[in-house]
């Protein structure tokens, strides 16, 4: 089993990485803390220069390089954040960098690294989810014999991020007694676990995964490392089919615990953060908070720390946070409607079906001629989660009812 690295190592990398690296901010959020009836206390990474807490591990690893390794360059493979940190760092550094990343990763992040990195990089998009640029940078760090810098399964990378856990702990004169941790690959939580097991062994480390790639959860429960068949890339920052073999052995070994969370319901605390605390996070950014509702009972009257670990959020994707956001809060429903037709069987539908704060949002239909019905997808949003079963009894009692959505999965991805 795998020993817990010395804590002179995160010291010497804390000292090192602060030419690019700020101590960011530690602080109390009243909303949340009265919220939960708790001490809910939150670490902004998302303050960062690149608005994530991966410049830290990045820039460790780099610094470390030979001479030898720095004329050569470097590869790594990223769905955004590790790639703005290896950018930045090899622009420090003067060092050459390719990297690797999937073709979902969004545009803002993509242009972020270009700006960081500038002529010191070349990116190269390549597959659909981050597992397919990974596979794809091994292979070329390989022919060309450069350094892969790997974003979490990396020991000076996680010696890296674990620089956050001291910061927490030098800004905190209190006991902390639950930190909240996102797990993506596991880098981030790895290095929380070696800095508080041997600094602040009472507190509880809850990691964090999202319900479309549980891949750490699956792996615990398992009792080895698995792969998982497929993932819902949403929180681009924490979607991976394969945690490290490094995070593997230490959350095994000294996790106190993993919540999972749903993406909808990161989607509602994007939007609350934006909209209450003026905090702009990505949906990995966000996991750490939304994990605080399952753990309501537990941390009443505590001391929490949470992790606000990301806040690269690209703006064309907020119509989709919105979506689901709605869909969590079963306040957004898809149907397939059976229109008679026949002249004002919309107009009947909007007179009679609708309640007065039913609002349709999506309309798909196609005019069958040569039958009496024909079938629209239609969404509808609604004000209160009490209206959804007066509508479902109205449209029955019509005969327009054909079809619900929203719990059909093969379906309903093709509308969002």
């Amino acid at each position: 089993m795998r020993k817990l690295i010395p804590l002179s190592k995160f010291e010497k990398s804390s000292s090192r990485i602060g030419k690019a690296v700020s101590a960011t901010p530690f602080h109390k959020h009243d909303r949340l803390s009265a919220l939960f009836s708790s001490n809910i206390w939150v670490k902004r990474d998302d303050l960062q220069d690149v608005r994530s807490f991966k410049i830290r591990g990045a820039f460790n690893r780099i610094s470390l390089l030979t001479e030898d390794e720095r004329k050569n360059g470097i590869v790594c493979s990223s769905a955004g954040n590790h790639a703005q940190g290896v950018a930045y760092a090899c622009n420090y550094h003067n060092i050459h960098g390719t990297i690797f990343m999937p073709s979902p990763t969004p545009s803002q992040k993509v242009s972020q690294v270009s700006m960081f990195g500038g002529k010191n990089i070349t990116i190269k998009i390549v597959g659909d989810i981050y597992d397919d640029s990974y596979e794809a940078s091994l292979v070329y760090s390989k022919k060309h014999k450069k350094t892969f810098i790997h974003p979490f399964d990396d020991e000076d990378v996680i010696i890296g991020q674990g620089t956050m856990a001291l910061e927490i702990l030098n800004q905190s004169s209190f006991p902390i007694d639950y930190l909240l941790v996102p797990i993506g690959g596991g880098g981030l939580i790895s290095g929380m676990i070696n800095v508080f097991k041997q600094k602040s062994p009472k507190t509880r480390i809850i990691g964090i995964e999202p319900k479309g790639a549980p891949s750490m959860y699956e792996s615990i429960r398992q009792n080895k490392r698995i792969t998982l068949d497929r993932i819902d890339n949403f929180v681009d920052g924490a979607a991976v089919k394969t945690i490290g073999k490094i995070s593997f052995d230490y959350c095994s070994k000294f996790l106190d615990d993993i919540v999972i969370v749903d993406e909808g319901e990161i989607c509602q605390n994007i939007l609350t953060m934006y909209n209450n605390d003026a905090i702009i996070v990505e949906p990995a950014g966000a996991m750490s908070i939304t994990g605080l509702n399952k753990m309501s009972k537990s941390i009443k009257d505590k001391n929490v720390v949470c992790l606000i670990c990301g806040g690269n959020n690209d703006i064309t994707r907020m119509s989709e946070i919105k979506e689901r956001a709605l869909l969590f809060n079963n306040l957004k429903h898809y149907f397939v409607i059976r229109f008679p037709q026949r002249a004002g069987a919309l107009k009947e539908f909007v007179q009679d079906i609708l309640g007065p704060t039913d609002d349709i949002t999506f309309f798909e239909y196609s005019k069958k001629s040569s039958r009496s019905q024909g079938p629209a997808v239609v969404g509808i949003q609604i004000k209160s989660v009490k209206d959804f079963e007066p509508l479902i009894h109205r449209m029955k009692k019509k005969g327009f009812f054909g079809d619900y959505i929203n719990d059909k999965p093969d379906l309903f991805q093709f509308l969002i």
